[in-house]
This record gives C-alpha cells, structure tokens and sequence, in this order.
C-alpha cells in the first residue's frame, strides 16, 4: 500500500470515491491515517452510498431533506444496523455465556420471485422459505387472492426503484419477525387490511402503503421507518412500545394513526431493541439562544416611558427559526423601527397628556414657585400615615438601576429545560418510553393526524402537523407527550384533549389554525409547557368543561381571540406565560370559568388584559398587565374573583374596568400611568347583539354549557370554597392606583362598593370622582393626595361614606359633595382650594375632622346645602376664613361644636397631625397585607362605546 504522503490529500479523495463499502472498510483498517482518510470522505462517497441504497432514504426526510446530517457516514452506518435489527431474537437458549460458540449458524438463503425466476408468486416463495431467509421480489405487480400468512421470519424486498414492486396483499403475521421493505402495499380485493400483527415484530423500510390499514395489536410491535401512507392509516391496540420515524402521513380519511387502549406490560426482546433506538434518537431538549433578550431591548425597557413604575424585564428563550423575527420582538417595547405609532402614544400617556406632571419632579410640587414661600410655613407632614410604605413606593418609582435589575428577575420566560430541572412530574413524562413513539414524521392534507383513546399512550417528537382537520385528539384517561412539534393550519383545533386526558406538550410550535391551538374539556389535565402558541384565527389555548391544566411558560400571540380561554367549569393553573400582541383579550375567564392566574406577562393586546365575564371566577395573581390598546383588567357583568398583586399600567384604556352587577376583590396592585382611569366602575349593561364579529358568539361549547358540571370534584370544590370566602359587595383596597390620566377611581355604579385603604395619588383629574351611586359607597381609610384636580368629588344623589381617610394636597378642592352621607374622621389637609365644599342639595353629616386649606375655606357651604357640620378641628389658611355658613340656611345645615385654630409658628404646623398622627390609620398593616379577611373572585368582561369618561371601558373584550 502506497504512503499517503505520496499523493495530494484531495487526490486521494478522488481515487477512493470510487470504491465500494467493502473496500472502503479495508482500507479504513490499514493505518490511522487511512483512517482519517476514510472518513475525510464523509461529503462525497459516504453521502453517495448513503442516497444510493434503496432501502433508505434521506436521513431528514420527510421533513427537512435539505438539511444534511452531521455524519453521513454515521448515518449509513446506522442504516445498515437498522437494517439487522428485526433478526435480533433472543429466543435463542441463553442458559451459558458461550453457547453461542457451539452452536452452528444455517446461511441465509436469497429466494427470487418473478418472471423467469425460481417462483413465479410470493406464496410460492414463502411456502419453502426458512426462517430469516430472504425474499428477493422482481418488479411488478404481485396479486394474492386470499390472506398471506407469514409462518416463519422472513425478509421480503423490493428490486429497483420504489414504486417497481407492488403488493395487492394482506399478510397476517404469525411469526416472531419480519422486514418487509422498498415495496408499494395496496389493498387486496377482499379486504382493506395491509397488513396486521397480533404477537410479533415488524419493520417496514421505505416503504408505500396506499388506501389500506395497517393493525398491530400486543404483544405484538413493529418499527415503521422511511413510509409513505397515502390515504392509509396504522391502528395501534394496547402496544407496549413500537416506533414510527421518518414517515409522510397524507389524505387520511380518519386519524392517520390510532393508539388504543393501555400499553401491555409484557415487554419482550423488540421492545427492549426498541427502548435502546429510541433514547439513542431521542429529541434534543436543547434551546437555542433568546431572540428576545438583548442588551439593546434593556436599556430601551429601562428608558420607556413606563419605565419610571413597577417594571419587569422580560426575557423569553426562542429557537433561531422562532417566526417572531428578532426586530418584531425587540419592537414589543419600543418600536423605533415598526411600531412608532404605539411608542408615540405611549409616551403621550406620560407626557403630552399629562404636562402638569414632569417626570423628574415631585409629585406634591403642583403649585408655583410665588406660592411656596407663603405656604411653606402652612405645608405639613402628612406622608407618615399607616399607608406610607405604599406611597413612598409611589413617589420614587423612577426606579434605581439596582431596582429595576431586582425587577428583571421576577417575571421570565423559562426554558424547558429550567422547567423539566424543577418539574420531576415533567421530566419523567418527557422521558418515558411506552406505547407509540412517532418522530420527525409529515402528516398533511388529511382529516386527523394521531388519536389517541381508551388509556392509550402516545410520544411525539420533531414531526409536522398541517392542513388537517385537527392533529392530535387525546381523550378517555389516554396520555400524550408532545415534544418540539410543528402544528399549523388545522381547520379545528390543533391539540384537542377531553374526558380525562393528560400528558405533556411542551415545546411546540402551535400557529395558524382555524379553532384553538390547545383544547383541553371534560377534567383533561395536561401539562403545557414552552411553547409558541400563536397566529390563530380563535384563542390560542381553550379550557372548557371542568378542564384543568398547567399551562406554564409559553408565548402565546398574535392570536385573533383570546391567548387563553376559561369557561364552563375550566379551571387550569396559567403560570409564567408571556401573553402578547393578541387582537382580543389576553386571557378570558367567562361562564364560571375559573383558574389560577399568575405571574403572567400580559401585554400589548388590543382588547382587555384579563377579560372576566358571566360568573368567571380565577384569582389574577402577581401578573404583569401592561401596555395595551384598551382595559388592563376587565370585570364584566356578574364577573367574580380575586386581582391581586398584579402590576397594571400603561394601558391606553383603564387600568381596572368593572360593571356594578360584578363582584371582584381587587387588592394590592399596583394601578398607574394608565390612558383613562385607574379604576372605574359603571353601572350600565352590554348589548348581547353588540358582540364583535367571531368573539364568543360563534364558538360551538354545546355539550359543555349542558353539562358544564358532569364531573364536578367535590374534594378540589371543598378546598377552593374552604380558601375563598365569598363577598357580598365588590371591594377594592389596599392598590396603589397613581400617574392615571384621569380620575384615579371613577364610580358611576348602581350597587354597593367598598374603598379601602388605597394610596390614590398623582392621577390628572380627581383621586376619586362619585358620580352616580344608588347605594352606599363606602370610602375608607384610603390617602388620596397630589392629584391634578380634587381629592373626592361627590356628584348630586349619590350616597357615599367618607371615613378615616387621608385627603392631601390636591390641586383643588380636598372634597367637593352634591350628595348624601357622612363624613367622619378624616385629614383634609394642604389642598389648593377649599378643604370641603357642600353644594346644591348635598346633605351629609360631617364630624370629627381636621380640616386644613391654604388659601381658601376649611369648609364651604353653598346653594340648599344642608346637614350637620360639628366637633370638627379647622386650622386657618392665609385667607385668615375658616367656614361660610349662609344665613338663608341655618336651619338645615346645622354648625356647631366646631374648633378653630391658626398656625403661628412651625411648632403648631408640626404637632397639628401628632395626636392621632396623619390618616389613614390601618392597624396591623405592611407590604403586601390585606385588610379584609374576606376575598373575592373576578369574572367577565362586557363592552363599551367609546369615551370612556362618559360610557364607561373604551374597548371591554367580549370573549
């Protein structure tokens, strides 16, 4: 043998490209050198012998042929083990380690059927055939008129081209093997059965099945590699483990593959081959590079107008082929190159139209300079209430980088593996092996995909779903494991799980379908892990129907309804999604929808955030809920449910929407730089003829409205009701509502309504504005302070009760009341006009403040009010008047028992709030606490016209 040195490598190359696998392996043996040579030759001969083999196809087809493998070397190798495998029975006596060597191996006998051959039909062959043996097929057509039945392990292949030999023949396996490859199978006159197996294994290699079946019941199995099934289909029946790789599915009249009941445990020598190809071929769970997180988006994040309130970086893991292209994504928050219109509005909300607050100034700097000196001495320290720790958070919320870093660590987008780390439920789905596992095959242009019934259990990897009726339907206790699948363009829905199902489908690319891209009904409780919800012309995930779930750490977008769906009983853990850019709500909850709702990055949808309506009742937990074209939160007619903790803000509609007849518990968020109001609540009904087009009307949940209870768990029922205790008046407490351009509660109700212990502040109308309230509207303990206009306005023939609250300077009045109550107790103090003014009919009992205004009345009594004004402390203002009593009405507003006081000296300024200190007084209270013990629920969502300050929510989702 020459050196190799003796010839230029590429030379070398060339000359060996010619030689055949026998010779090449030779020569591998010879030295290193030639070893390495050898392999050198991975892009030329080994690719060539690799194609050239008709047992065998391109390693990625059907899915991606132009992409090459790492090796082609490694693949042919791997081709031709395959190719070995179905040979492998270990029935053989195993009772000593070398028997084998005593043991005499019969040669394989090469039978050929066909014209001018030693038989001229396949029965004939098979009839003589030993076992392993293997039968060689001529081109042409190949007819048997009754059932072909396989005694002996036999192999039986095509010659030529694929398409050259076709079989008109249904075989019925009674062996322990067989390999059937490179033939065309199509029906035989009598029957549709292909093919069916009721205890061996079978191997089909690139292979055509062609408007046939093919049925594999246990303990027998079978591995299907390189087929196409064209109107074809496999069905399945309580298999312990078979594989399908590498198959093209297409025109199926039904499901493609059905997988039946539960796997048998009885696992025998294919099962175990089958166990080792399978981890040897597994799925990467690998995750490429976030797309969405870049240095470039942070420091825009951190410069965006919202960006001076409670902020969270967003940072989402997506593969490089994610359809979200990079720019759209870094566009979400600044949208300097696409979405320059939103960018423009959104910093309107903080700048344009609202100039009287400047972001580097204080919030309590409202009036001129030519006022502060006369005022100083008058300015008193009202900011050390019980409520501070809420309004110093307010008053600093330019977030300091160390902050704002913090901030950026409690909302992300995990990857899946990060999930399967901390998920061992997860993990162990992800890496079971049983019943069937399909990977990296096509199904297209057919009615359904994989069905999956009666405890069946199926695995899906790297295969492709599209234009069909659906993709996968899971029902009857059957489990599904969906791993890094392609589903689009389905006429129904994409992934469709009911009565019971369950499993994991993570890491999918679910878009473009006509229904949901996930449907989970009727106590289906999957795991709906990482992956890309998005493009649908419905909602993007649907629980109905007592449905269930955890649905964790997906990006869920662009879809034409809601990104979830909640309704008839569904009640699914939706937990660290990042929900965005959809043309609805982000997530619904309607007709007793239910749900555990937090963490959750809501933002940019065209409709509410969080729509609730008819008896929906999740609790909004901890989610951020920003920058969208209408309502941050919606709480419809009869809505329900827990809002609490969550961050709403830079919303061009309202931060809360709620209608009287809705009974929610919102608590402890944080409500800011919101369009319109911070909360607003109106009294009005939708319209059920104003739905939208394609939005809740359309859906077909028939059998789910009928039945929404079948199957109700009384255990989970209990523990829920146990932990949520029911309330009978909407309550809204313990929020920090801030920064709103407009009224930061605004109420047109006409029901009961508690408002307690919020921190009011800074909005650019009035903190809170009554204008209609047929029942008592409870305002209690809450600071309202530094807000553009008054701190309360009370309209005409409302009923409100204003107790223990803390009302500081407001650019005018502290309260102004046309209205019906009492008010008791509370600091009105440093607002730029009157500290309270009674207009027209106002009747209202005011005892027991302190009142403080510096350059108007302590308190102003005008036109027929009346009621009684009594053991109140008013301190006098530079305007040296403390009270207008008009003479016309002595005898219906009653003044008496008053005490004036003026301030002389700072000393009188600083002990005028010591003793009590400054309102609010909320015992026990800190970060995060609630002051009612009794919680609530949310619920749904109903439209309005447009203008909100006189109708209501701009936008209100109807989903």
């Amino acid at each position: 043998m020459m050196e190799i040195s003796g010839l230029p490598e590429e030379l070398w190359q060339l000359i060996l490209s010619y030689l055949h696998l026998p010779d090449l392996g030779r020569c591998s043996l010879v030295c290193r050198a030639w070893y390495e040579l050898i392999l050198s030759l991975d892009k030329t001969r080994w690719r060539q012998l690799c194609l050239g083999c008709i047992e065998y196809r391109h390693p990625n087809w059907p899915n991606q042929p132009d992409v090459e493998p790492q090796s082609w070397r490694e693949t042919f190798k791997q081709h031709y083990l395959a190719s070995k495998t179905w040979t492998k029975n270990t029935q053989d006596l195993e009772s000593s380690n070398c028997f084998y060597l005593f043991r005499r191996r019969k040669d394989r006998r090469l039978l050929c059927v066909g014209t001018g051959c030693e038989f001229d039909s396949l029965r004939a062959a098979l009839a003589t055939a030993s076992p392993y043996d293997r039968i060689v097929l001529l081109p042409g057509v190949y007819e048997e008129y009754n059932e072909v039945v396989l005694k002996v392990p036999v192999e039986i292949v095509g010659q030529g081209k694929l398409g050259d030999v076709a079989l008109l023949v249904s075989f019925d396996q009674h062996c322990p093997t067989t390999r059937l490859c490179n033939v065309v199978f199509m029906p035989a006159r009598f029957t549709p059965v292909l093919y069916k197996t009721t205890s061996g294994y079978v191997q089909f290699d690139n292979c055509n099945f062609e408007n046939g079946q093919l049925q594999i019941h246990a303990p027998g199995t079978c591995q299907v590699k390189f087929c196409t099934f064209s109107q074809s289909s496999i069905h399945f029946h309580s298999v312990a483990l078979c594989i399908l790789e590498n198959c093209e599915f297409t025109g199926s009249e039904n499901a493609s593959v059905t997988v039946e009941g539960c796997p048998t445990s009885d696992w025998n020598w294919a099962c175990k081959h089958l166990t080792r190809l399978a981890k040897s071929y597994s799925v990467s769970m690998q995750v490429s590079d976030p797309a969405f997180c870049s240095m470039t988006k942070q420091e825009r994040w951190r410069n965006s107008p919202v960006g001076t309130v409670k902020a969270h970086e967003i940072v989402v893991e997506e593969e490089r082929n994610n359809l979200l292209s990079a720019s759209r994504a870094q566009a979400m928050f600044d949208s300097a190159s696409k979405d320059a219109e939103f960018r423009e509005n959104l910093r309107a909300a903080k700048e344009e139209e609202y100039p009287a607050l400047d972001s580097n100034s204080s919030d309590s700097d409202l009036h001129s300079e030519d006022e502060e000196s006369d005022q100083a001495v008058y300015k008193l320290s009202y900011q050390a209430h019980s409520l501070r720790h809420m309004l110093t958070n307010v008053m600093h919320s330019r977030l300091q980088s160390n902050r704002l870093h913090a901030l950026q660590r409690d909302l992300k987008i995990k990857s899946l593996q990060q999930e399967l780390q901390q998920d061992k439920e997860a993990q162990s789905l992800a890496n079971s092996l049983q019943g069937c596992i399909i990977r990296q095959c096509l199904f297209r242009d057919g009615k359904g995909g994989i069905f999956i019934y009666s405890r069946g259990q199926a695995k899906l990897e790297g295969s492709i779903f599209r234009d069909l009726t659906y993709a996968v339907r899971c029902i009857q206790n059957s489990k599904v494991i969906m791993l890094k699948n392609d589903i689009h363009h389905c006429k129904a829905s994409g992934i469709f799980l009911r009565l019971s199902a369950g499993g994991l489908i993570a890491n999918n690319n679910i878009h473009s379908n006509c229904e949901a891209g996930v449907d989970i009904r009727k106590g289906a409780n999957p795991l709906v892990l990482c992956n890309k919800i998005h493009s649908g012309l419905r909602s993007g995930i649907v629980v109905v129907g007592n449905g269930k779930g955890i649905i964790r750490s997906n990006q869920i977008y662009g879809n034409k309804e809601a990104g979830i769906y909640i309704l008839y009983n569904g009640n699914p853990a939706v937990s660290g999604n990042y929900i965005f850019q959809g043309l609805a709500a982000g997530i619904a909850v309607n007709e007793n929808g239910r749900g555990q709702i937090t963490e959750n990055v809501i933002c940019e949808n065209q409709w509410g955030g969080a729509d609730i309506r008819h008896g929906g009742d999740p609790v909004l937990k901890n989610n951020m809920i920003a920058c969208g074209y209408s309502d941050g939160v919606v709480v419809g007619e009869c809505g329900k449910g827990l809002i609490e903790g969550n961050t709403i803000y830079g919303n061009k509609g309202c931060g809360v929407w709620m209608m009287s007849s809705s009974l929610p518990h919102v608590t402890n968020n944080q409500i800011s730089h919101n369009s319109i109001y911070g909360v607003a609540v109106f009294c009005h009904k939708d319209d059920a003829s104003d739905y939208p087009a394609n939005q809740g009307g359309n859906e077909n949940f028939h059998e789910e409205r009928e039945g929404a209870s079948w199957e109700n768990d009384l255990d989970s029922e209990d523990e829920y009701l146990a932990s949520r205790h029911p309330i009978s008046v909407a309550l809204v407490e313990l929020n920090s509502i801030n920064h709103n351009g407009a009224s930061g509660l605004y109420i047109k109700s006409s029901e009961a309504l508690n408002i307690i212990a919020n921190v009011i502040h800074a909005n650019h109308n009035n903190g809170v504005a009554v204008l209609q309230s047929t029942q008592l509207t409870c305002i209690a303990n809450n600071s309202i302070s530094c807000n553009s206009l008054g701190g309360v306005l009370v309209e005409a023939e409302c009923q409100v009760e204003l107790r223990g609250n803390g009302i500081y300077d407001n650019s005018s009045h502290g309260i102004v009341s046309k209205g019906d109550g009492i008010i008791v107790e509370n600091d009105i103090i440093g607002n730029h006009r009157c500290g309270l003014q009674l207009l027209q009919a106002a009747d209202m009992k005011v005892t027991k403040n302190r009142i403080q205004s510096f350059r108007d009345y302590g308190i102003a009594l005008f036109d027929q009010a009346k009621g009684l004004v009594q053991e109140n402390l008013i301190f006098q203002g530079r305007s040296k008047k403390s009270i207008l009593q008009p003479i016309s009405n002595t005898e219906d507003c009653i003044v008496q028992n008053n005490i004036l006081l003026t301030l002389k000296k700072r000393f009188d300024v600083e002990c005028m709030l010591m003793n009590p200190p400054a309102r609010p007084h909320i015992e026990g209270t800190a970060p995060g606490s609630s002051l009612a013990t009794s919680s609530q629920k949310i619920s749904k969502v109903t439209r309005v016209d447009r203008g909100c300050h006189n109708q209501g929510s701009i936008f209100c989702a109807i989903l």
